[in-house]
């Protein structure tokens, strides 16, 4: 049975066309109720149960069901994830209306139906032909869904009393709408707002605080003096943005500085270029204010309770862990329970005439300072998926035991008989590349790049590649790994483990002695590696005289290549920059940190790196030849002029110059940058100069021109090395696959526009992986010194600034700022030079690289955000009692400034 709808629709070159849509309805959709004979099963769906064994309602004590209208669903999502909540029906309208209005909740919902334990149903009423409504004429939309519910909710009612059960079911409809609600009643329903049914449940009273603090229809309460002015309807924000008054944009709150933002303006290089002209004539910065938002992206905070001194107060503040986010006021019952606890509160929304917005209760994480608290306090802070893998993922992992096959070599080369190792960091379990160097009959030789072949095993858009899609990266904590795929893939059947066979895709080179390449080959293949070895293990058989078996004798050649073609990347222009990077050791019964040292990079560090770029670019060049408009490579724009100008200053104050006309020139002169007396001096410039550049960033060939990376030099760059723990490899490792035609393509791989959105997830999870790992250091770096107690240490200067000074400790890689002046403290005498920087403070003058000496301790005055403080113990300040000291490494981001004087 089908309704049909006829109308006339006008083209864009003006021609007339007819158009008709057909709705088909069914009389075979089942009703999903476990105990319902006339509806027929369908196998493998989740049903609601036949003795509902939901919590216990004084205004519902017989069994039923619930059915939530769209702001319900919309609202109280947290409520309805609470696994006190079962058996809950959810229309198609509701579905429809909440996927328009918030993709995060729709796919929270989708799971939870998803969830067999949960006992939700999802019921398609649009197309069953006793449930389905026309909309009338003069009706709106939100009346027609509200009065589609309504039906939907008397039909149910009606049918599960045919059911032959001891006690008939019922249906609750829970709405916040009055008018719904009174109008499902006047129909004989069973209706409830969200808070009255909640407020029932006999054996659960702390779910009230878990109720969004919202009023009917889902606006917020509101009285009293108007703070905030009010944002435009969203029918003149369009009609704005179309006309060019408003710019749409995506709101991006400083890290360090609440009070600054920035919108990057949404559209095409055209369509903002008069724009772009118009304000480069008239302003140096352009500003504005926002009038309105299109779509919010509200999510859960982590934070801790800042508990009322009034007695019996139910309404309390919650103090964010991001210090962006302003204090939520939410009630609760379990204030008391609560103090000293991390918690997750969700915001609901912010009356124009409050100072803080309106939030409920979600979940206690534990004890504020505990290490697997804080871990979870930052993972969820910089959003970082991190939940066990479902059952739905992990069914598309291998049998085990596993092994290989016929089948599986029809299209792999056996390379089993290589000598074949791979050279990683102590511990290292995901192996994704292992090397071989041999010399040819005819002199020259080969050298392979063999990288685990991950996309063997995750095939396009199951649930497995989904969920790799959706993480895009492992993430890398002090103690603990994030997987981006499960344990078995990136641990085991992926990892290139010695004396086990296994999957890779192989990049071979002939090579002459001289390293240029004579011959590229790309291959699926199988190989064995002969031997996983750490950097030091390698380093000392290469160094080792008494040593010349295959693997020594392979890492040898390959050394030596390593360090030519190195040469020559400098020689075109590459950098080589530096960054502090620590490592702690960790107490293996107590687990926390007993010693923290900078990492140590040795020859074999740089050796696995020579060959990992080369062969990033050997198929970034191949995959670009062969899709040109849909390879996923990876670019590092050059840095603006303006970004050079710290650098070449502090260099200026110990008579350098630091030329940054190209990256040849900045290479060549930070080369030449060298002291006698000062021999740190090049390592403190080459961190300077890596806090000039700019992120690097994977986009797709089609949507872009700009190919170039700054930092390598190289004219094309994508990442092929890592497929265990970046989604970008595997989907390069699929281009690449295609390319010679060892493996079938899927029309998402050809989709430019879909690489696109795909890449934008990609770098958004890159730099959250990169701000998760620096608070892990600094949570990690705050236990070390509550150990350790007060330290003394010697310190570089890296920043001058107007009242303070940023030290570095190269023994730790801790970066701190020292201040010079104090709230309620005399101010001292201070005075600025931005030329050649440097700052007097009364008598003594501090400029950039000098030495200096400083005390590290850490203060936990505040458990949310302990600080690790630094006083200046050398030189002594001459001619006053200044205040010497510091605040640094928050523990919930990477590492904050206290607010400098401009």
């Amino acid at each position: 049975m089908l309704t049909s709808r006829t109308f006339l629709k006008r083209t864009r070159a003006g021609a007339v066309m007819k158009v008709v849509r057909e709705h088909y309805l069914r009389e075979d959709i089942a009703c999903g109720a476990a105990a319902c004979e006339q509806c027929g099963r369908q196998p493998g769906e989740p049903r609601l149960e036949a003795q509902p064994s939901g919590a216990a309602s004084s205004l519902c004590p017989a069994p039923h069901y619930l059915l939530p209208d769209t702001n319900v669903l919309l609202h109280q999502i947290d409520i309805l994830e609470d696994p006190v909540i079962s058996n809950v029906i959810v229309l198609q309208t509701v579905l429809q209306e909440v996927r328009k209005r918030s993709a995060p909740v729709y796919k929270r919902i989708r799971d939870v139906i998803a969830n067999p334990e949960k006992h939700f149903y999802s019921f398609t009423n649009e197309h069953h032909r006793e449930t389905y409504i026309e909309q009338e004429q003069g009706e709106t939309a939100n009346d027609r869904n509200d009065k589609a519910i309504r039906v939907a909710a008397k039909w149910y009612d009606e049918h599960l009393k045919k059911i032959n059960n001891e006690e008939t079911i019922q249906v609750i409809l829970l709405t916040n709408d009055r008018n719904n609600k009174e109008k499902a009643v006047e129909e004989g329903l069973t209706a409830y707002t969200c808070e009255e049914y909640i407020k029932s449940l006999i054996a659960n009273p702390d779910l009230i605080d878990r109720l969004a603090c919202v009023s009917d229809e889902g606006k917020e309460i509101e009285s009293g003096r108007i703070i905030f002015s009010e944002h435009l309807p969203l029918s003149k924000l369009q009609q704005g943005i179309k006309s060019g008054i408003y710019f749409q944009g995506t709101f991006r709150a400083n890290r360090d500085n609440y009070l600054e933002a920035t919108v990057w303006v949404h559209g095409d290089a055209e369509e903002n270029k008069e724009l772009k002209s118009s304000v480069s004539k008239n302003m140096l910065r352009p500003s504005g204010r926002v009038v309105g938002i299109i779509k919010r992206n509200w999510r859960p905070f982590c934070g801790m309770l800042s508990k009322s001194q009034i007695k019996e107060a139910r309404r309390h503040l919650f103090t964010p862990a991001d210090r962006r986010i302003p204090r939520i006021r939410i009630e609760t019952r379990q204030a008391s329970a609560l103090e000293g606890q991390r918690i997750i509160v969700a915001i609901d929304g912010w009356p124009r005439n409050s100072r803080y917005p309106n939030g409920h209760f979600v979940k206690n994480l534990g004890t504020a300072g505990d290490k697997e608290t804080e871990t979870e306090v930052l993972l969820l802070e910089h959003d970082v998926p991190h939940q066990a893998f479902s059952q739905a993922v992990l069914s598309f992992l291998p049998k085990m035991p596993w092994s290989i096959t016929e089948e599986d070599m029809k299209f792999r080369e056996d390379l089993r008989y290589l000598c074949v190792c791979s050279v990683d960091p102590p511990g290292c379990t995901d192996i994704d590349d292992a090397l071989h160097c041999r010399k040819l009959e005819n002199g020259n030789l080969e050298v392979g790049v063999h990288i685990a072949d991950v996309s063997h095993f995750i095939r396009p858009g199951n649930a497995l590649d989904q969920e790799s899609a959706k993480r895009g990266t492992t993430v890398y904590l002090c103690e603990k790994r994030i997987d981006m795929v499960p344990e078995l893939l990136s641990s085991n059947l992926c990892s290139l483990r010695s004396n086990v066979d296994r999957f890779a895709f192989s990049c071979i080179w002939e090579m002459n002695h001289n390293a240029e390449i004579l011959k590229t080959k790309f291959t699926k293949s199988v190989v064995n590696s002969k031997a996983s070895l750490t950097y030091a293990e390698a380093q000392m058989r290469i160094d080792s005289s008494s040593m010349k078996d295959d693997i020594t004798t392979s890492l040898r050649g390959l050394n030596k290549l390593a360090k030519i073609l190195k040469k020559r990347r400098i020689d075109n222009g590459a950098l080589t920059l530096s960054s502090p990077e620590v490592r702690f050791h960790i107490d293996s019964e107590t687990h926390d940190p007993i010693d923290l040292q900078t990492k140590e990079l040795k020859e074999t560090n740089s050796m696995v790196e020579e060959f990992m770029l080369l062969a990033n670019i050997s198929v970034a060049k191949k995959i670009h030849e062969e899709f040109s408009e849909y390879a996923l490579l990876r670019k590092h724009p050059a840095p603006p002029p303006s970004n050079y100008d710290i650098l070449v200053k502090a260099a200026k104050s110990k008579n350098l110059e630091i030329k940054t006309d190209s990256a040849k020139a900045l290479a060549d002169t930070l080369d030449k940058a060298e002291s006698p007396d000062f021999p740190y001096l090049n390592t403190l410039l080459r961190i300077l100069a890596t806090r000039c550049m700019m992120q690097a960033v994977y986009f797709c060939s089609g949507m872009d021109n700009d190919f170039h990376h700054y930092g390598l030099a190289s004219p094309i760059y994508t990442h092929f090395t890592s497929p265990i723990r970046r989604y970008a490899d595997i989907i390069v490792h699929r281009l690449l696959a295609v390319a010679i035609q060892a493996d079938s393509t899927y029309p998402e791989l050809t989709d430019k526009h879909k690489l696109a959105d795909l890449c934008k997830n990609l770098n958004y999870r890159h730099k959250m992986a990169q701000y998760a790992q620096r608070a892990s250091v600094a949570f990690h770096t705050q236990l070390f010194f509550k150990n350790k107690g007060v330290v003394n240490e010697e310190a570089y200067i890296l920043f001058v600034r107007k009242n303070a000074v940023v030290v570095l400790i190269p023994k730790y890689g801790l970066e701190g700022t020292v201040f010079f002046e104090e709230k309620d403290k005399p101010k001292p005498n201070l005075n600025y030079n931005d030329e050649v920087p440097s700052l007097t403070v009364e008598k003594t003058t501090f400029c950039t690289f000098d030495k200096v000496k400083v005390n590290i301790m850490l203060d936990a005055s505040n458990i949310q955000h302990q600080k690790i403080r630094m006083a200046l113990v050398e030189p002594k300040i001459l001619g006053s009692d200044v205040p010497n000291q510091t605040t640094e490494l928050s523990t919930n981001s990477e590492p904050k400034k206290k607010k400098l004087k401009k």
